[in-house]
Parts: structure tokens; C-alpha cells; sequence
């Protein structure tokens, strides 16, 4: 009975040490800024539609975490449709892109629904950024051509833990607008 207690007490020792070690190892997991994005997503019928991807760029325009991109673009549906969220796709260098680092970030396209994906303040190798300006980008193909930009800075490390909304501003390109309902209700609020 002595032996079991030891060595159930040594493993719940060994476990918290190495928690803290990593806690201590990598200051992103103490790191309390982050952004949180949410948008309602409106599924659309048919094809050539319902691709989008969020992604954090610094204040220099380097793509520094893709958050959430759409698993048909990210796996090669981007060299069959090239209209498929181009901006993205050029800012991730996707095309050089190693498989297991893609499926760190992709999915399945969501059902019809609020949509909601937190930045933790870290670039893609989890390693904590410095303070500073950073903008949240959500791109999305409504139908063949026609697309939309959304963009909002945030402004992480000032110590606040107050949560501040960011104004995001938003861009259309192409000519139609009938599906421009795809996405909606854009908010962008952030801890600095």
C-alpha cells in the first residue's frame, strides 16, 4: 500500500513540475493579450462560394498566425480556383507549406452560425510577440469572383485587461451583391 501512495504522490509531483516547466518555457501560455473575432457565417448553396480564412498580420504586413482557413482552399483548392481567398493565399505561402502545418489550421466548412476564433497574442510557432499594433483580417470568396475584406488593428501590451472593441473596416471586390450576406456582424475585441 506504501509503494502504491509513493508512487502515485512521485507522478502527481513529476506532472506538475513539468506544467510548470513548460508555463516557465514559454511565456506564451502566461501571455494575457489575445483578440477575439466573431461573425455570423450564412452557409451559401452551391459551389465556388463559402471559403474564407482569419489570419493576424503584424504592423509591417507579415502574416504572423493564420487562426482558421477552409480546408478545400488550404489543401489545393486554390490552384483550381484562384479566385479562392487569393489574399490569403498569397500572404500564407501556402504553396510551400508543409501538410502537417496546414492541418493546424484548417477545417471543415462550418454550418450556418455565429463563428468565433481567438488570437493568443502568438506567432505560429507559439512563441509570445512583442507589444505593439497587429491586424486581424477575415477574408472570404462569396461566389466566383466576388469577395470580401474585413480588417480591424489591435493594439496589444499596454497591461490593460480591459476588453476594447476594434473598429473593422470592410472592403468588397468585385460586382455582385447578392451574396454578400455570407458574412455578417463582424466584431473584433481585444485584452491589450
Amino acid at each position: 500500500m506504501k509503494k502504491i501512495c509513493f508512487i502515485t504522490v512521485f507522478c502527481l509531483v513529476l506532472s506538475c513540475t513539468q506544467i510548470a516547466t513548460q508555463n516557465s518555457a514559454n511565456p506564451a501560455n502566461t501571455n494575457p493579450a489575445s483578440a477575439e473575432i466573431s461573425f455570423v457565417f450564412n452557409r451559401q448553396s452551391g459551389s465556388s462560394s463559402n471559403q474564407y480564412a482569419v489570419w493576424v498580420e503584424d504592423s509591417r504586413g507579415n502574416l504572423v498566425k493564420t487562426l482558421y482557413a477552409t480546408r478545400y482552399t488550404a489543401n489545393g483548392g486554390w490552384e483550381r480556383r484562384a479566385q479562392s481567398i487569393p489574399l490569403w493565399v498569397s500572404k500564407s505561402g501556402l504553396s510551400t507549406m508543409a501538410k502537417k502545418d496546414i492541418d493546424a489550421f484548417t477545417g471543415a466548412t462550418p454550418r450556418t452560425g455565429t463563428q468565433n476564433y481567438r488570437w493568443d497574442g502568438t506567432d505560429k510557432n507559439g512563441n509570445r510577440l512583442a507589444a505593439g499594433e497587429y491586424r486581424v483580417f477575415l477574408e472570404a470568396t462569396l461566389r466566383g469572383e466576388n469577395r470580401v475584406l474585413y480588417s480591424a488593428t489591435v493594439t496589444l501590451g499596454s497591461g490593460s485587461d480591459s476588453p476594447a472593441e476594434a473598429q473593422v473596416r470592410t472592403e468588397y471586390f468585385g460586382n455582385s451583391t447578392s451574396e454578400r450576406g455570407m458574412i455578417e456582424g463582424v466584431r473584433v475585441v481585444y485584452r491589450q
